[in-house]
């Protein structure tokens, strides 16, 4: 039967998928509107099935949250070029998926948000942006506290903190923690997070280093672990670090100095970071 162009728009309109490819679906259906749809689902299911195998070493980590800030949901999605990765069409694929598990209070490939998977998102995106899209991450957390966010403008890398109190500057505090963490990688939140077995290791390797500078061999373990406290703590352990933006104090002191100045106090109990290609992905 013939096509009409009318026909071609509407399922152009409600798939986003390419004109030709609507056409062809249109014909095989011998016209039937959702037949041709499920076509078009169903190719664009084998299409991004050859896709996946190809490597994506771009796109977006991004936490979003409530308003509240008592819930906040990840995502890292993946694709081929950093073209892409800065697409409207990718970014706002990426955010829908982020708002939709935020939404619906879970993760994960068969979440349904606005009636489809993430999954079924996912492929439709494949045929739109003709590239592989993989979701590496996906996590939604929720605290009886507040959630800070921050987002690094290049769309790569993202972080969440956790915190309880009753300052009145808890959120800016959080967000200030979020830059911290994405800008200054820590390994841990307290020094108490460390392992005894990852210290000792460090305390060997400086004792070492110690002695190779000439240093008194009686002395040298005294010196490591004034180096553990000041070089690898300083560096490993969130807390501990050098407040980026005041030199002069420590993320410990910027915290207390800040919930006191709020009316109040704050407690950091965890951070995540999140990246692109931090997640198995390829290489």
């Amino acid at each position: 039967m013939a096509i009409s162009a009318a026909d071609v728009k509407k399922l152009r309109d409600k798939t986003d998928a390419p004109m030709m490819d609507c056409k062809a679906a249109l014909e095989e259906a011998d016209g039937d509107m959702a037949k041709a749809e499920q076509i078009l689902r169903e190719k664009g299911k084998s299409a991004a099935a050859k896709k996946a195998g190809r490597a994506t070493g771009e796109g977006i980590a991004k936490f979003v949250a409530t308003d509240d800030g008592k819930s906040v949901a990840g995502v890292v999605v993946e694709c081929e070029t950093d073209f892409v990765a800065k697409n409207d069409d990718f970014k706002t694929m990426v955010d829908k998926l982020a708002r939709g598990f935020l939404a619906a209070g879970k993760a994960g490939n068969d979440v349904v948000i606005d009636g489809k998977t993430a999954a079924d998102i996912i492929v439709d995106a494949v045929n739109i942006i003709r590239e592989n899209i993989q979701l590496r991450y996906s996590e939604v957390f929720t605290t009886t506290g507040t959630f800070g966010v921050y987002n690094h403008h290049t769309g790569k890398v993202a972080a969440m903190v956790e915190l309880s109190g009753d300052s009145k500057n808890i959120k800016d505090i959080g967000e200030q923690l979020g830059i911290q963490a994405v800008g200054l990688s820590a390994t841990f939140l307290n020094k108490e997070d460390v392992p005894q077995d990852i210290i000792e290791k460090e305390i060997e390797i400086q004792t070492n280093r110690a002695i190779e500078e000439g240093k008194d061999p009686k002395m040298a373990e005294n010196i490591a672990r004034g180096r553990v406290n000041k070089e690898f703590y300083q560096s490993q352990v969130l807390m501990e670090q050098v407040f980026y933006a005041d030199n002069k104090k420590n993320v410990t002191a910027y915290v207390n100095e800040e919930a006191k100045a709020g009316g109040g106090s704050v407690k950091v109990e965890k951070y995540v970071k999140i990246e692109v290609g931090q997640f198995g992905g390829d290489e």
